[in-house]
């Protein structure tokens, strides 16, 4: 299958010059230097394949941006190239190409023209794109009126009107409100049926692993991962909590699947094991079960704080449930060298019949971000299955009272 976006060798610089004709001297070629090279994408490359849908994650200054405005041509690299086939639909920062003193219905002709509809195409589908976009009167007010939500709803509008053969999407979708966020993917969804490829930045881990094939990791303008979206998000997660004497490993699994570790080890996990009623260590659960999971801690140097967390996520890295001890008012202080300490949770696997996993936090307050003593991705994994509840659905079991009530009866 031909690639439906190929991305060869992409840097991106940007140079500082004394002065002007040194920058116009190098423009034919000439042997000058500026005062300073600044590099914000390096030597990128990667390939999309028709309807596959690609995650792109990185910290902010990272260069994504960068790299999608490379893609669509409103940017020229420094070097490499890009090949794209199809048409191409983008949304990129917010309001881009919009013209403020214009209303909405005026700014969809415009930017619709931009990307090469006629008059008469745009005329055709502004009704939809009125529809789609509900913002009312708004529609026909200038946009330098409009909040930043008014403005997504209208550029989203415009750019998923037609159906692209690749479709872009920036964080613009950050600043929406629920509903029409949900709206949003929902169209995105759609067209991804339909066979639409689809490039999505995003910082939110849920989505980038319920919409995205695969997802790519830039971290300082370089590509440092092309992988299944779970291993991205996790590596991601640690790039963020990585301080000083800190480390990252990724390791295959014996039961498949790959595992990110990260922490500068003042505590550490010795052992991880889910417990049934019994006692017994257990890695098959019936839906319902009374579980308990004990992780075993070893404090390798003094600690100010304390803090333990972990997290159920299903086979795809989404999360069932999280908590840890700051949230349960339960952080330890002044704890001593060599000290261990065993943490057990009980509760219910009201979950829905599948694959699960748990990770393992150990941080110095209510997230891994300041000091991050070790965040261990899959430290165990289990399955759940339904072996004696009513048949249902989902990933979560919320068995209810269904009650019936007749008008005939009311009425008798």
């Amino acid at each position: 299958m031909s690639a439906q976006l190929h991305v060869e060798g992409l840097s991106k610089s940007y140079a500082r010059w004394s002065n002007e004709w040194l920058r116009v001297l190098s423009w034919f070629g000439l042997p000058v230097k500026p005062v300073e090279q600044h590099n914000v994408l390096r030597n990128i490359s990667f390939t999309v394949r028709p309807g596959e849908c690609v995650g792109i994650v990185g910290q902010n200054g990272a260069g994504k941006s960068t790299l999608l405005k490379l893609i669509t041509g409103t940017l020229q690299p420094t070097s490499g190239r890009v090949t794209r086939t199809g048409s191409v639909s983008a949304i990129l920062e917010l309001g881009m190409g919009f013209n403020l003193d214009l209303t909405g219905r005026q700014n969809v002709f415009h930017a619709a023209g931009l990307m090469g509809r006629s008059q008469a195409e745009v005329a055709a589908v502004i009704a939809d794109i009125e529809r789609f976009a509900e913002i009312g009167d708004y529609f026909d007010e200038p946009v330098r009126t409009y909040s930043s939500g008014m403005q997504m709803r209208v550029a989203f509008s415009v750019a998923t009107a037609f159906r692209p053969d690749l479709l872009i999407v920036d964080e613009a979708l950050s600043v929406g409100d629920t509903y029409f966020v949900h709206k949003c993917f929902d169209r995105i969804k759609e067209f991804r049926e339909q066979g639409t490829t689809l490039l999505f930045v995003s910082h939110d881990p849920t989505a980038v692993q319920a919409l995205c094939d695969r997802a790519i990791l830039i971290e300082a303008g370089s590509l440092i991962l092309d992988a299944e979206p779970k291993q991205v998000i996790d590596y991601y997660n640690a790039l963020i909590a990585k301080k000083e004497q800190a480390a990252i490993t990724v390791s295959t699994l014996e039961q498949g699947g790959v595992s990110v570790e990260s922490g500068s080890y003042e505590a550490s996990v010795e052992g991880v094991a889910l417990l049934n009623e019994r006692g017994e260590a257990t890695e098959y659960l019936e839906v319902g079960e009374i579980v308990t999971l004990s992780v075993r801690v070893r404090v390798r140097d003094p600690l100010e704080n304390l803090v333990f967390g972990y997290m159920v996520r299903d086979r795809l890295g989404q999360v069932m449930f999280g908590t840890n001890t700051h949230y349960s008012d339960q952080g330890l202080t002044s704890l001593q060298a060599g000290e261990e300490l065993v943490f057990e949770a009980r509760f219910a696997a009201a979950l829905g019949p599948g694959s699960y996993s748990i990770s393992i936090a150990l941080a110095d307050a209510q997230d891994h971000i300041g000091r991050n003593y070790q965040w261990k991705d899959m430290a165990l994994m289990f399955a759940v299955v339904n072996a004696s509840r009513d048949y249902f659905i989902g990933s979560c079991w919320l068995p209810p009272k269904i009650a019936i009530k007749s008008s005939l009866q009311a009425a008798q």
